[in-house]
């Protein structure tokens, strides 16, 4: 168990710790010269069943705020300290609301330097730290009256012996969740090079491990670790840890700074929150008002953006998009803090939802479902509502973030399909799958209905028309499952449905043998079917009717109405088309004419077949290709 000190400055914190434990916690020159804390101290004492009571002193000076954050940040246990002959002070308050706001709910008050008042004082002051206390989460807390620099005190032995209590019933956390460890403190050993010291929030970290260092996304190796002031060979969640670290100099690291399993952060310049102002705040924020932010033991300034509101008043709660300059990593469920502009008071605090939040449409109606999904997920529930605003599904790389948690200790719903899209995994509710496969279907009948005469769209054109939403490696996905399937066929570069083909005859077969070198040796300028009926002897409709066969069957392309290219002749003017559009980036009619040698009009109408078939897209006056086409540098689709 880890136990923070809160309290006003100068109300005898350090000396109760030291009281305790026997340790002196202020290690600093100037500390010792003022009497005060600066900085976060910390102490350590063994308990009977062999684990280790651990303590963090936070200074008590308004303007140190910031750094008793950083201490609070990952305690288990608060102990108030309250000197009687001052009584109930601006800190006290601050602090109180601070751990209030960290949701820190296990707690004890210390009444400190009895020795200097009254009885009729002692008991007053304890009545004004009831009234404090009542109505917060630490209203049942337990109240120590001592004399810290007495020798045997009997206030103090007191304390001791409820908080060795409270230590041996705390529950074991877990390790399952994905390795987090705030960096609150960095040194220089001699013989031993960088050390880090912080809490580890989950998770668990051993000697020779590798972890991250975040958001610089930097790799350490981790030498050797002492957990609870012991060496150890592994660091788990809960407990303060000084870590040995290897080939990373002091200065790439700073307090605020987070070491990290690789899986568990992206970095980001935007958190989406749900963010509760103080009662007695001072203040209204309005969109892109600025704060301080305190999240583990990291200090930021940040910009609000107000979702749900034009502004937040003090008491209120609602859900606020905090924007940063530089990146900065958090967790769904981290709670924070948040100061004024000036950084002088605590005006409010709350959770983390969203780490990876957007920067358009975030007061949407969908963005608001999302996060009441990230809500339900935070007070404990499954993925189930998050994955019914995922039509798209979710990467489980992405789950495994938001979750913090590895794979197999991630709750998920019953009803799901796992995906393998591309080498990453991708979770779909297993009705969300469903229809993305028959709008898939359904758009490739209403294809064939609209244009009978085509073989079918290329993929790229089909996502278009079917799900232009869809990330393309889920499409890929989709469209491999479909074929593979035999639900969907592929001919050349084109789709079709199983039963959206040509019927050959003898007759029919032997009549395209006889047309199909006549359109190859017309290259780029082959007959029309006029031409080809006369050069066969055949009737127009009945040389008409096996061409689109053949085009259905992908060995001969419709340009226009009863001009049929090759399809290797239609290769040959699509590489054609990428050689100049690679030059000039797009392609005029008058340029692509330059490169097939051919009039005005036939290439225009060529450029619009690769418009229709979704090579190309006309923006203007030029056609450029489309980023999707699923071409090969030689112009057939893949």
């Amino acid at each position: 168990m880890i136990v923070g000190t809160a309290g006003h400055i100068d109300h005898g914190k350090t000396t109760l710790v030291r009281a305790l434990t026997g340790v002196d916690t202020d290690r600093l020159k100037e500390e010792k010269e003022r009497g005060i804390s600066i900085d976060l101290g910390y102490a350590y004492t063994p308990l009977s069943s062999g684990d280790v009571l651990g303590y963090v002193d936070v200074p008590g000076h308004e303007k140190l705020v910031h750094t008793a954050v950083a201490g609070a940040c990952g305690i288990d246990f608060a102990l108030l300290v309250v000197a009687v002959d001052d009584g109930v002070m601006p800190q006290t308050r601050e602090h109180l609301a601070i751990l209030e706001l960290l949701g820190i709910s296990r707690g004890a008050v210390a009444l400190s330097k009895i020795d200097r008042v009254e009885r009729e004082r002692v008991l007053e002051i304890e009545a004004d730290v009831r009234r404090l206390l009542s109505g917060t989460a630490l209203s049942h807390a337990p109240i120590f009256a001592l004399d810290a620099t007495a020798p045997n005190d009997p206030g103090t032995a007191a304390l001791r012996r409820y908080l060795e209590d409270a230590a041996a019933q705390m529950p074991a956390r877990g390790d399952a969740g994905l390795f987090r460890f705030a960096v609150d403190r960095v040194f220089t050993l001699t013989g031993h090079g960088t050390i880090v010291t912080g809490t580890v929030f989950s998770g668990r970290i051993c000697g020779g491990d590798t972890a991250m260092l975040m958001p610089a996304s930097l790799p350490l190796r981790v030498r050797s670790i002492h957990a609870q002031n012991r060496a150890a060979d592994c660091g788990h969640a809960g407990q303060r840890c000084a870590l040995n670290l290897v080939g990373v100099e002091k200065s790439a690291i700073a307090r605020g700074d987070w070491l990290a399993d690789a899986r568990a952060f992206v970095p980001t310049t935007r958190l989406d929150v749900r963010l509760r102002l103080l009662a007695d705040a001072e203040t209204n924020l309005r969109s892109w008002s600025s704060v301080h932010l305190h999240l583990a033991t990291s200090h930021r300034a940040a910009h609000l953006v107000l979702l749900e509101s034009e502004r937040l008043s003090p008491g209120e709660n609602a859900r606020v998009q905090l924007v940063f300059d530089t990146p900065v990593c958090a967790t769904p469920g981290d709670r924070f803090i948040v100061r004024d502009a000036q950084a002088a008071r605590t005006i409010g605090g709350g959770v983390i939802l969203d780490p990876y939040a957007p920067s358009r449409k975030r007061r949407s109606a969908q963005r608001a479902q999302y996060l009441d999904a990230l809500e339900r997920i935070i007070e404990g529930t499954d993925f189930a509502l998050l994955l019914e605003q995922a039509p798209y599904g979710l990467k489980m790389s992405d789950l495994v973030r938001l979750a913090g948690r590895d794979p197999q200790h991630i709750s998920l719903p019953a009803d799901v399909v796992a995906v393998d899209v591309g080498g990453e995994r991708f979770v779909f509710l297993a009705s969300h799958w469903r229809t993305l496969r028959e709008r898939t279907v359904k758009a490739l009948e209403e294809f064939h209905a609209k244009v009978p005469d085509e073989v079918g769209p290329d993929s790229a054109r089909l996502r278009r028309i079917a799900l232009p939403a869809v990330p393309q490696p889920v499409w890929r996905t989709l469209i491999d499952g479909l074929t593979r399937e035999r639900i969907i066929m592929r001919n050349g570069p084109w789709l079709h449905l199983p039963q959206h083909v040509s019927v050959f005859s003898d007759d029919d077969q032997a009549l395209a043998r006889r047309l199909q070198p006549l359109i190859a040796a017309g290259r780029f300028d082959p007959p029309w079917v006029r031409e080809l009926a006369a050069a066969v002897s055949e009737p127009e409709q009945r040389v008409r009717e096996v061409l689109l066969k053949q085009v259905r069957q992908g060995a001969v392309y419709q340009v226009v109405r009863d001009l049929f290219y090759d399809s290797n002749c239609i290769r040959e003017l699509a590489g054609l088309l990428y050689t100049v559009s690679r030059e000039r980036g797009a392609v005029s009619a008058a340029g692509y004419r330059d490169a097939i040698g051919l009039g005005r009009k036939r290439t225009i109408q060529i450029l619009e077949f690769f418009d229709r078939v979704g090579f190309t897209r006309r923006v203007g006056d030029v056609h450029v290709l489309r980023r999707d086409a699923e071409w090969d540098r030689s112009g057939i689709a893949a």
